[in-house]
């Protein structure tokens, strides 16, 4: 499995011959935007800054698309929608209060989540329970409508990930989270990679080891 970040919330998850977009930055956003063809894409906030589907769709890729709460099945990836909320309103503002599913995905043996532009570290005991064993972790940081990054820290390692892989900040949050989020974690020499190419037996001995991704252009 290969992930990289392209900034903001925008994730590519690749593996085999599939790829999975998660909340692609939209055409109608200010912000950066990727463009490739994916197979899945996971929307998790009808916001231009996460909803950007005709940026993943190129070529003969068409991808199914996934945008709220419900259990989907697509190419033999297990794909759950929790429900939860946003205060998030666009380029890294503060807004009335809306929906924002949490993904997990099951593929490769490794069970992902994806938080997406979740505003509230408290969740609910049956979104708890639903969120069991994490090998991977994406929790936004950036505050101003999500997660602050002393939030974010206190959320993550709440849920026992293995790995956790910080986004919305910078560009789309307060420049200084991820600072703010390292100094909580205690890591003062975070792994920073261009990608992160991971199978399973790479995750033996992993307890909320933080991982930086660069946010590369596509």
């Amino acid at each position: 499995m290969i992930i990289t970040y392209l900034g903001a919330e925008s994730c590519k998850i690749q593996f085999g011959d599939t790829t999975i977009a998660c909340n692609p930055v939209s055409k109608e956003s200010k912000l950066k935007q990727s463009k490739y063809g994916s197979d899945i894409v996971m929307v998790t906030a009808h916001n231009p800054d996460f909803n950007g589907i005709e940026q993943v769709t190129h070529g003969e890729r068409t991808p199914f698309v996934i945008d709220g709460p419900g259990e989907y099945e697509v190419k033999g990836v297990f794909i759950k929608g929790l429900p939860s909320v946003t205060n998030y309103s666009k380029n890294g503002s503060k807004g009335d209060e809306k929906i924002n599913t949490i993904y997990t995905i099951t593929l490769e043996s490794m069970n992902i989540c994806f938080l997406g532009a979740i505003s509230s570290p408290e969740l609910k005991s049956q979104t708890i329970e639903e969120l069991d064993e994490i090998d991977i972790l994406f929790v936004p940081i950036g505050g101003d409508g999500v997660l602050d990054p002393r939030q974010a820290y206190r959320l993550a390692v709440s849920l026992e990930p293995k790995i956790i892989i910080p986004i919305h900040y910078g560009e789309i949050g307060a420049e200084d989270a991820l600072k703010v989020f390292l100094k909580e974690a205690g890591e003062k020499n975070p792994q920073v990679v261009p990608k992160l190419t991971i199978k399973r037996k790479d995750l033996e001995g992993k307890n909320a080891s933080v991982v930086v991704l660069e946010s590369s252009k596509e």
